[in-house]
């Protein structure tokens, strides 16, 4: 373990081994890293542990700089941040790791240990290294509290409390389901950010209609195609995502019409998986409790023309932005995932297990709170709501005040919520 102090708090860097496969303990093991953070002026209290579960999947715990960003947990937790199985500095999972593996049926196998399951899993190992066994508090943000609701119903007695911000997912539904919904909210979130820049109608029909030709290239390589660029609209779900997005469409020629070098630069920055290879690769598996997912967003995609870049290129209509989708072009343009290309095909056709126990879930014994987001484009409330209910004794706070990066960017106040509400105090 590596010690090290930031303003107001005291940071250890910590490695734990664990099986790859939890099925097989004996068999191949990987590392999982996790940072503990502790305020500097409580290092030899006697605290409770708050595990954090990051959003994705596929990216790593944050990196904190002082403690401004988790004062409210610092002032009751020793926090761990843990970077989920194949992020940050955990054992690697994407292109260059899993080349060695041969096949894409192998890399597809390897792969399919990376859900919420298997999370749940490495953490209920390294909580009994870390506390001694006695359970801790679960904090999941987005995907993190789809792990969270799966550790609820794979290993309860490792939970003292569950606070879950943007991440109640849906019980019953399928993945179509969820994408039949979220492509109603994108749209949506389209003419909300049309209405408040009108301007960029037409910009965004005049970069779409130089990419038509598709012979433009990122610097990496990649094509940006009329579907890339609309993908750009992922970022309508941050609270200040539709700003950024204006930001970067107002000035996006060179001369005349050829797109400037920083354009491209900073669309790439949006288009690529190489910061998160995972997440483009495992994203529709999170909704999967049972069955395959077939590339849900593409197919259910064509039941919405309004999203048909087409039509707006012909004069009918603003073009539509899409949202948190993985389409199978991603994967086959992207230079960090194009040689997983044949091992994606063969997960979007994996037959998944259920993630969640529901029978378990409506007996729960543990204190849970959630945030749900009233207008969360990337988590429905539509969804989440009912799964509120479902689990017993969880008490959710639906809210329009924040969108999905509430607690990012709440300044405790989301988490000072929950763990009022989880404690009988709201």
């Amino acid at each position: 373990m590596i010690c090290y102090r930031q303003p107001g708090i005291v940071l250890t860097d910590r490695n734990f081994t664990v099986p790859l496969d939890h099925a097989k303990p004996d068999g191949d093991q990987i590392q999982v890293f996790a940072r503990e953070m502790v305020a500097a002026d409580r290092t030899t209290d006697e605290l409770p542990w708050l595990v954090f579960l990051q959003g994705g999947p596929g990216f790593g715990s944050p990196r904190p700089v002082g403690r401004d960003a988790w004062g409210r947990a610092l002032s009751d937790y020793r926090v761990l941040l843990l970077d989920q199985r194949g992020t940050g500095r955990s054992t690697p999972a994407n292109r260059l790791t899993l080349a060695r593996l041969g096949s894409a049926r192998a890399q597809a196998d390897y792969l399919a240990l990376f859900r919420a399951d298997s999370i749940v899993a490495d953490a209920e190992l390294i909580r009994k290294q870390v506390t001694g066994g006695r359970p801790w508090t679960v904090l999941g943000q987005s995907f993190g509290g789809f792990c969270t609701v799966r550790y609820l119903s794979q290993a309860p007695e490792g939970v003292r409390e569950a606070l879950i911000t943007g991440g109640l997912p849906p019980l019953d539904a399928s993945p179509d389901d969820v994408y039949r919904t979220t492509y109603g909210l994108v749209a949506r979130k389209n003419a909300e950010h049309y209405a408040r820049y009108p301007g960029d109608v037409e910009r965004a029909i005049k970069i779409a209609r130089r990419l038509r030709p598709g012979d433009v290239r990122l610097p990496n390589g990649a094509p940006l195609t009329v579907e890339a660029f609309q993908s750009l609209g992922r970022m309508l779900g941050s609270s200040t995502g539709s700003h950024q997005l204006h930001y970067l469409l107002e000035d996006p020629f060179a001369v005349g019409e050829e797109l400037s070098d920083d354009f491209l630069q900073q669309v790439q920055q949006h288009v690529t998986f190489s910061t998160g290879p995972l997440y483009a690769l495992v994203h529709e598996a999170c909704y999967a409790n049972g069955g395959a997912t077939e590339w849900s967003a593409q197919r259910v995609r064509a039941e919405f023309p309004e999203f048909n870049a087409l039509t707006a290129l012909d004069g009918d209509g603003p073009l539509l932005f899409t949202g948190e989708m993985i389409y199978p072009w991603m994967v086959e343009n992207d230079p960090v995932l194009a040689p997983l290309t044949e091992a994606a095909e063969i997960l979007a056709r994996h037959v998944w297990p259920p993630l969640y126990d529901t029978a378990r879930l409506q007996v729960n014994e543990v204190p849970a709170a959630a945030a749900v987001y009233y207008d969360d484009m990337y988590v429905p409330q539509k969804f989440s709501v009912p799964t509120a209910r479902s689990i017993r004794g969880l008490r959710p706070w639906v809210t329009n005040e924040y969108e999905h990066d509430g607690l990012r960017v709440s300044n405790g106040k989301v988490l000072d919520r929950l763990i009022a509400l989880v404690r009988g105090n709201a």
